[in-house]
């Protein structure tokens, strides 16, 4: 992700008098949207996982999570596509490693976020398990 739409989608709202904060543009927006589509499939959460310890080769990743090896490769592939990764070449090896630092604190906030979520759901659903039928009537 460019680092000026970065900078903006962290920044705060400024509350100063007069200033508003401008829209992204469409074309902003598609890049996000791209970068969100490379995050939204498992196999690559699970690289993503794998590589939170540090670098791995092709072969560590795919021991950790128990991909196969050509849909180990097209995942990494798309991942250091969206500069999520980056890739070395370590004599015969090629090395993975996260490049983008945003991507661990981005998927702690989403965690965070759905575990509020699942804490409400199951309070509503404990609350609504008090009307049983037989105290309704």
């Amino acid at each position: 992700m460019p680092k000026s739409i970065q900078q903006k989608l962290t920044q705060k709202p400024q509350t100063n008098q007069g200033s508003e904060i401008s829209p992204l543009s469409p074309s902003a927006l598609t890049i996000i949207a791209d970068f969100f589509k490379v995050l939204s499939e498992v196999s690559r959460l699970q690289i993503v996982c794998a590589l939170k310890t540090g670098p791995k080769n092709v072969s560590q990743i795919i021991e950790i999570t128990g991909l196969g090896q050509a849909n180990v490769s097209k995942h990494l592939k798309l991942l250091t596509d969206a500069r999520i990764l980056s890739r070395t070449q370590q004599g015969v090896n090629v090395v993975y490693e996260i490049t983008n630092p945003v991507i661990f604190p981005l998927c702690d906030l989403v965690c965070n976020s759905l575990t509020v979520q699942l804490q409400q759901q199951h309070q509503d659903l404990e609350h609504l398990k008090a009307f049983t039928p037989s105290k309704l009537a």
